[in-house]
């Protein structure tokens, strides 16, 4: 709706339908569960495509999060490969405890590069998306990618078949998943709470 692409989620009304993640929704979770995880966080980085016009909603939910939390907020450029070196480089001067990953298709493009990153300087990282845990990301929430490739499909046989898409309503994820890897809290030196561990739907060891 933001980018103008839909006039509503029910109605599109357009010649345009199809999935909305929720990704700009999902901040106040995202940071509730990285805040029980690294409680000691003060300051926490989100790294965001800036080139993206959804990074801004994403943080400003994020932002919102915070206020409530209490941690301050640092947003890192990562529109380039070059610019998501430069923000991790700057970690220790801006005493950045953690981190959020925003939702981005060139930042998923770049798991292995950030999950490594996170890694060497030793900061614990909430992930949109569970493909950044199975890269060695320490843990993700967000929408089943499987689920809404699976819902596309359905859409493209509907409008093959001859439907228009201004009367099919943009689908929202029907499943969100919370991963989180055991081998990564331990290297780097976490221990994850039963409270966290209750809640995930998948862990990996």
């Amino acid at each position: 709706i933001g980018a103008g692409l839909v006039s509503s989620i029910n109605r599109p009304t357009g010649n345009v339908t199809g999935i909305a993640p929720m990704f700009a929704l999902l901040g106040t979770k995202n940071l509730e569960l990285l805040h029980e995880l690294a409680p000691k966080a003060t300051v926490i980085g989100v790294l965001a495509n800036l080139s993206n016009p959804n990074a801004e909603h994403q943080a400003k939910d994020l932002e919102a999060a915070a206020r409530i939390l209490g941690p301050k907020l640092v947003v890192l450029a990562g529109s380039n490969e070059r610019e998501i070196d430069s923000s991790f480089a700057t970690f220790a001067e801006r005493q950045i405890g953690a981190l959020v990953v925003t939702a981005d298709g060139f930042l998923i493009s770049r798991r292995d590069q950030i999950v490594t990153l996170a890694a060497r300087y030793g900061v614990p990282t909430m992930y949109p998306l569970s493909q950044y845990v199975a890269a060695g990301g320490l843990m993700s929430y967000g929408a089943n990618l499987s689920n809404a490739f699976l819902q596309t499909g359905i859409y493209v046989g509907r409008i093959l078949k001859g439907a228009k898409p201004a009367d099919l309503p943009v689908l929202q994820p029907t499943k969100l998943e919370f991963v989180i890897n055991l081998k990564t809290a331990k290297g780097l030196g976490l221990t994850v709470p039963p409270t966290l561990l209750a809640l995930a739907d998948e862990v990996i060891e």
